[in-house]
């Protein structure tokens, strides 16, 4: 495009743009790392725009935020990032506003709970970038080697049966991952399944709601302190490990997202699928979960950040990444297509939930800092000498002292 205009305006040569894309792995080896699939998608693009490059460094979801982060505080922000949370930099106004970037029909595809969750102040500024949504996974032949019979509908069945699976020898009789990699995810989806949430119905934070307490303190008491959690303490399980654990056998149960069902399948484990138990029967509300794509003015380059978005958010595209790393896609025309696919049916579960499933507050401005926060400090709720109420206590203050601070 820009090479056409500066055609058109005489003889002179265009410049080549370079576009930077930091990007989150989604991949578990070299063979399917997500810089593989941005080399195939960016090496498509720059053969039909001669006048861009497209320049990607993929870093682990460890890393991934304090990436941006970092560079944004150094002044060198990248065009585009593919991250956790968006609004904090939206906040402070470093992100264009995602209608000045799109065209109108990609804008019209996002699924409409994804879109209104990429808005802050109801201004879009986050491009949802892939979805998920949990159901509880369960090892069939441990279940059966234990004598477990029927799966778990409620809290007190789920512990039930990670005793059962104990006494059989199993390693693991439910993964509890609050390690820094994804607590945040498995925080909310507990506390959804309690009752609450991190928020109050009102939208401010609410971690220290007596519900939220009484979630916690059940997950110590009898899950953590019973040793049905396994040989490494919650707070120093990533989700990756308790996945890759899984697909060894050496778990029970745990709650999962769809890119597991391919890992287990490929190393043989036969797993059942079965909606998340709750307090007193499945749980009333699901997690959702949705990754974001950004893009910061500080470089200029909206026209070409918006042509690629372009192309990376066709049906095609979206399709492609999804049913590489089993997530769900974020527009309606690909949900369409995969809902109607017979060769994507083990996904119908996961995309039957998902209208329904709630998000965390990521429209926030201080949701960046709170789920860092979360990640380093939920695991201590439930360690050997942990205080659910004193730790989620310090969490609700930092969450209020974040959200009201000046930026």
């Amino acid at each position: 495009m820009t090479a056409a205009v500066a055609g058109c305006a005489g003889p002179a040569t265009a410049q080549e743009v370079t576009l930077r894309l930091v990007a989150a792995e989604y991949g578990d080896s070299a063979a399917n790392s997500s810089k593989k699939y941005w080399d195939a998608l960016v090496k498509k693009y720059e053969a039909d725009h001669p006048g861009v490059r497209v320049q990607v460094s993929v870093y682990s979801w460890n890393d991934v935020d304090r990436k941006v982060k970092e560079m944004v505080a150094a002044g060198k922000a990248p065009d585009l990032a593919q991250i956790g949370a968006y609004a904090d930099y939206a906040a402070r106004n470093q992100l264009y506003e995602t209608g000045q970037l799109l065209s109108i029909p990609v804008q019209a595809d996002f699924l409409p709970q994804l879109s209104e969750a990429g808005k802050v102040r109801r201004i879009a500024y986050g491009m949802p970038f892939a979805a998920s949504t949990r159901v509880l996974f369960y090892n069939k032949k441990l279940f059966a080697e234990a004598g477990i019979t029927d799966t778990p509908e409620t809290w007190n069945d789920l512990a039930e049966d990670a005793a059962a699976l104990k006494a059989n020898g199993v390693k693991t009789p439910f993964a509890l991952p609050l390690g820094p990699e994804e607590a945040q995810a498995e925080t909310m989806q507990w506390l959804l399944s309690g009752g609450a949430g991190y928020t109050a119905d009102a939208g401010s934070y609410k971690f220290d709601s007596d519900t939220n307490i009484e979630t916690f303190t059940w997950l110590k008491d009898e899950l953590v302190d019973k040793g049905l959690t396994g040989p490494t303490e919650p707070a120093k399980l990533n989700r990756a490990d308790a996945f890759t654990a899984f697909t060894r056998g050496e778990v029970g149960m745990l709650n999962g997202h769809p890119t597991l069902m391919k890992a287990a399948t490929e190393q043989g484990v036969e797993f059942g699928m079965v909606p998340l138990p709750g307090r007193d029967g499945p749980a009333h509300a699901n997690l959702a979960v949705a990754d974001w794509m950004m893009a910061f003015k500080q470089n200029g380059n909206r026209q070409e950040i918006g042509e690629f978005l372009d192309f990376v958010y066709s049906e095609k595209n979206v399709l492609d990444f999804s049913r590489q790393y089993d997530l769900l896609p974020v527009t309606t025309s690909a949900s369409e297509t995969m809902s109607a696919s017979e060769s994507d049916a083990d996904l119908t579960p996961f995309l039957d939930e998902l209208p329904q499933a709630e998000l965390p507050p990521v429209g926030k401005k201080s949701w960046a800092e709170v789920s860092a926060a979360v990640k380093e400090r939920i695991g201590k709720a439930v360690s050997e000498n942990g205080d659910p109420k004193a730790v989620l206590a310090g969490l609700q203050q930092l969450a209020v002292a974040a959200e009201t601070a000046d930026r």
